[in-house]
């Protein structure tokens, strides 16, 4: 792989008193469990994160996407959800969310953009086959 860019942190006391911190600076947040999780809440916790960056990266999939096809994205909104849980071999599994808001496009367009979107997305690509993503677009669950 050719690198075109590398993201470097540092954690320190982990998710129930932890500390993360960009190597530029510019995240910098306390780490905290969930009070769902037994926690004292009050931070960030790593599901939010992975929440957020996995929707900020697949935005810019759709973007990509719908430039490809010379179409404007640009009001694009997506709500993303990171379920945190038990397996069975009591290890813990994510499953990830994403609910699409394409303004614009009708149902099926706004279906082919998401669904081409999955394809190229670093954490779609991360993730595939390890974690469960549910996908809608404009309010239609993706199969």
């Amino acid at each position: 792989m050719k690198v075109l860019y590398t993201a470097e942190a540092t954690v320190t006391g982990g998710r129930d008193e932890g500390h993360g911190r960009t190597s530029d600076g510019v995240l910098d947040v306390q780490l905290r469990s969930p009070k769902e999780l037994g926690g004292e809440g009050g931070g960030t916790n790593p599901e939010q994160l992975f929440a957020v960056g996995y929707a900020a990266c697949f935005e810019s999939a759709i973007k990509a996407i719908a430039r490809r096809q010379k179409l404007d994205a640009d009001d694009v909104s997506i709500d993303s959800r990171v379920d945190f849980g038990p397996a069975e071999d009591r290890s813990f599994m994510l499953a990830v969310a994403l609910d699409v808001t394409l303004p614009g496009f009708d149902d099926e367009q706004a279906a082919e953009i998401v669904a081409a979107a999955h394809k190229v997305c670093p954490y779609s690509n991360a993730t595939r086959g390890n974690i469960d993503v549910a996908l809608s677009a404009n309010g239609q669950r993706l199969s």
